[in-house]
């Protein structure tokens, strides 16, 4: 807050330097998804011999379930947890959207492709979930884990008495 009681929008910088704290912990919660997700993913296509959607789709539900916990209890802390059933709906649209996109991947890499190898399933899972991650990551952010807006300092006596001063409109609080 300015000295007149403006607040000001924080500059590009600040948030950026805001976000990119976000953007780490963002990717290790990711990075641990990726791993569950690839790991039940293909447990269960080499063990089951299910389908290579069918397969991945497990495993991305899996991961769904662990990126839930990490965003919830990590990244996200800070998130008004007011309206739980709200996120967790959200959350639930925005991940099966990017469930479809992972493995709409998938599908036409060996459906309409025709590439059928552990080499073709694994790389079109890696662009799959790239391209799902970054529409999670902004749709997360954006509507899902929304963060608790920071209330303002009270003023001091001393600012009250300026800005009355300066003709500006005060709000007294009690503490």
């Amino acid at each position: 807050m300015s000295k007149t009681g403006v607040h000001r929008r924080p500059t590009l910088a600040q948030r950026l330097r805001g976000v990119s704290g976000e953007v780490v912990q963002f990717a290790i919660v990711g990075l641990i998804g990726i791993a569950v997700n690839f790991g039940v993913s293909n447990a269960v296509l080499h063990i089951t011999h299910w389908p290579a959607v069918r397969s991945s789709v497990v495993g991305t539900l899996v991961a769904i379930v662990v990126n839930y916990v990490g965003y919830r209890y990590w990244v996200y802390r800070d998130s008004d947890a007011a309206s739980r059933r709200r996120e967790i709906t959200l959350f639930l649209v925005f991940s099966g959207i990017g469930l479809l996109i992972e493995n709409g991947t998938l599908w036409f890499t060996t459906y309409t492709l025709g590439m059928t190898s552990t080499l073709a399933y694994n790389g079109a899972k890696v662009a799959g979930t790239g391209i799902a991650t970054l529409f999670r990551f902004f749709s997360y952010r954006t509507w899902v884990f929304k963060t608790i807006p920071e209330l303002p300092e009270p003023a001091t006596v001393v600012e009250q008495a300026e800005r009355i001063l300066a003709g500006e409109r005060v709000e007294y609080t009690t503490s």
